[in-house]
């Protein structure tokens, strides 16, 4: 199982996040969630909101981003990189420039957040981009049916959220959760986040039957020291393969 680690990309520089990027690389991550910072990130914490809007008052040029994150993807090829953005950043970078960027630097996977417009998704469905789809613990119907219909992995949110309301009794467990999604046919990856932050929620997902683990502020909060951001990386990465 694999540990996805979080990369605020352009912030608090392009060629500051670029260099924790090769840090996580060093370490042993092997997949990469780098996001186009948004002007308007209403879904994010005050955390990830913050950095974003730092990056974009040093560049809010979105080409810089790309031409950036094309670099990361020449010098490291093996590494698996999975892109978010917001349905409004796409837009105003254009949908059509959008998907050819994403394609001619095979930039496969995509986390699209805020989607108002079906046209959108299914645009970069058509031309072969693997859209994620969100699945909340509670196993809702209608989210198992549309990760179903999507061609991306699932992001699969791996614990209850206090005040989210009710955990569904026939879904108790992540790995109850992972079942349902498996008996219904998805066979594509199956990636938990959301709420993880030690080895014991990435051994919790690994026995669960989880293909990865998002880890966010757990490692955002250690760039100021990477030699111990990357010893926690080391440890997570352990947990993830080994067993």
């Amino acid at each position: 199982m694999e540990t996805i680690l979080y990369l605020s990309n352009g912030y608090p520089s392009l060629q500051d996040s670029s260099k924790i990027a090769e840090e996580y690389i060093d370490a042993g991550c092997k997949i990469i969630e780098i996001d186009f910072p948004s002007r308007n990130p209403y879904l994010e914490g005050e955390y990830i909101a913050s950095r974003m809007q730092e990056a974009l008052n040093n560049c809010s040029d979105y080409a810089k981003y790309m031409e950036e994150m094309v670099k990361l993807k020449t010098s490291y090829p093996e590494i698996k990189f999975i892109v978010l953005a917001y349905e409004d950043t796409i837009q105003e970078i254009g949908l059509n420039q959008f998907k050819e960027f994403l394609i001619k630097n095979k930039f496969f996977d995509l986390i699209l957040v805020g989607s108002k417009n079906a046209c959108v998704k299914e645009a970069l469905i058509q031309d072969g981009i693997r859209v994620a789809n969100y699945v909340q613990y509670q196993m809702i119907p209608e989210e198992i049916e549309n990760a179903k219909k999507s061609n991306g992995f699932v992001y699969l949110q791996a614990k209850p959220m206090e005040g989210q309301g009710y955990v569904n009794p026939k879904y108790t467990t992540l790995k109850d959760c992972i079942a349902k999604l498996r008996s219904e046919g998805i066979n594509r990856p199956i990636y938990c986040g959301v709420g993880l932050r030690d080895s014991e929620d990435i051994k919790m997902v690994r026995e669960a039957g989880g293909d990865a683990a998002f880890i966010g502020s757990t490692i955002l909060k250690l760039h100021g020291d990477i030699p111990k951001m990357k010893e926690k990386i080391r440890e997570f990465v352990e947990v993830g393969t080994s067993g």
